[in-house]
């Protein structure tokens, strides 16, 4: 019985090919566009959480700007401050301490004049800010200790005194402020900080800055993701303690942990990628209105075969399931070439944008929106062929018979 079923509702989809195929095309164009959407938008966060994940360890410690509330004398942070951090007795939770200066100057070579920022630091800055080298090398702890007149510069700085060849500028002699530095390195583009040069912090001190012992910044890096908050806490009782403040509201520094910042960047990509899939969702729905309407068109040009088939005694149940399965098979199948067609789109699309655009994230399937999206396509079937096929089931064979 049910296998007769089955041939019946096949056999009754082949005779309307065209139909059959224009119906499944919403579902097919819905459940791609979820597919496809939902694993660009994997990729994006992906691409995000590779290039600031590691961030989620770091603090960062600056002067408060401007008075502090109530009217007191703003202390600036010293070399001292950093080593009160950066002792495990004070802050256990502190894995790294790094300094900074920052200034400006003009950067000379060959007649060609620039002004830039300088930041002075130690030789783990790279690393703990994520920036990658392009050509060349960072400096080293030996260089930092004898204030090694050496620089690393920033992209938009190679652009306007090399041309932008990293390579060439390698090795070459250029004036910055009173002094002469060579170029060790050079760091790729971020977007953030690329006009810059970076040297040893006690030849920014006593080159540019007057040789004075204050830190612009402290980049602090947490032992682990869940031991932020408590080295935030730990650094903020140090300094209080050391600037001598019992009043929160008057503290002269700013402790910020980025961590708060990634998770509510990560949080707004994901809210993003769910908004992006639920607009493709819009089409699945379009898709069952399709369903629905060509079903009930069925129903009716098949009027005098269903009372036919009454007549000699198929059950209600019969012409029921024959036009639910008639939908489901419909919906179904429109699903399944979504899914093809969704994960061969990202799949190419995972291939060929990295190639085209380097910087662009490249698209990451998601199982679970291959799994959604084929379930609510054999829902559409069962919903939008409900109502047909229950108004089929319900039709009398006298009147079925009588229809023209």
């Amino acid at each position: 019985m049910i296998w007769e079923v089955v041939r019946i509702a096949l056999r009754g989809l082949r005779a309307n090919k065209l139909r059959s195929a224009l119906t499944t095309l919403g579902i097919i164009i819905g459940v791609s566009a979820v597919i496809l959407l939902t694993a660009l938008g994997n990729g994006i966060q992906a691409g995000f959480n590779e290039q600031f994940g590691s961030l989620n360890t770091q603090i960062t410690v600056q002067p408060t700007e401007g008075g502090v509330p109530g009217g007191g004398q703003a202390r600036d942070l010293t070399e001292n401050d950093m080593e009160a951090i950066a002792n495990p007795r004070n802050a256990p939770d502190v894995a790294s301490v790094t300094p900074i200066v920052g200034g400006a100057a003009l950067l000379q070579r060959d007649g060609q004049q620039y002004r830039t920022s300088v930041t002075g630091t130690t030789a783990d800055y790279l690393r703990i800010t994520d920036r990658e080298l392009t050509a060349g090398r960072a400096f080293t702890e030996q260089e930092v200790r004898t204030n090694a007149k050496v620089v690393v510069l920033g992209p938009e700085t190679v652009t306007q005194l090399f041309g932008g060849n990293a390579t060439a500028a390698l090795n070459q002699e250029i004036r910055i402020g009173r002094a002469v530095f060579r170029v060790i390195g050079t760091v790729e583009a971020t977007g953030q900080q690329d006009d810059v040069a970076i040297m040893p912090i006690g030849a920014a001190r006593s080159y540019l800055t007057g040789g004075e012992d204050e830190l612009d910044t402290i980049i602090v890096r947490a032992r682990s993701a869940e031991a932020v908050t408590a080295a935030a806490e730990q650094i903020t009782e140090v300094l209080s303690d050391r600037h001598n403040i019992r009043d929160p509201a008057k503290r002269d520094f700013d402790v910020q942990a980025l961590q708060q910042q990634i998770q509510e960047a990560t949080q707004f990509l994901s809210f993003l990628t769910l908004f992006t899939a639920a607009v493709a969702g819009i089409s699945l729905i379009v898709g069952s209105i399709g369903v629905a309407n060509i079903m009930l068109v069925t129903v009716t040009e098949r009027t005098r075969e269903i009372g036919i088939r009454k007549a000699i005694g198929a059950r209600p149940r019969v012409i029921l399931g024959q036009f639910l399965l008639e939908s489901v098979f419909l919906s179904g199948l429109g699903g399944l070439i979504g899914i093809a067609l969704g994960v061969g789109l990202s799949l190419t699309g995972a291939a060929v944008l990295p190639q085209v655009f380097p910087d662009f994230p490249a698209p990451s399937v998601d199982p679970g929106s291959i799994v959604l999206s084929f379930t609510f396509s054999l829902l559409i079937g069962l919903i939008a062929g409900g109502y047909p096929a229950h108004r089929a089931s319900r039709l009398r064979p006298i009147e079925a018979l009588r229809y023209q």
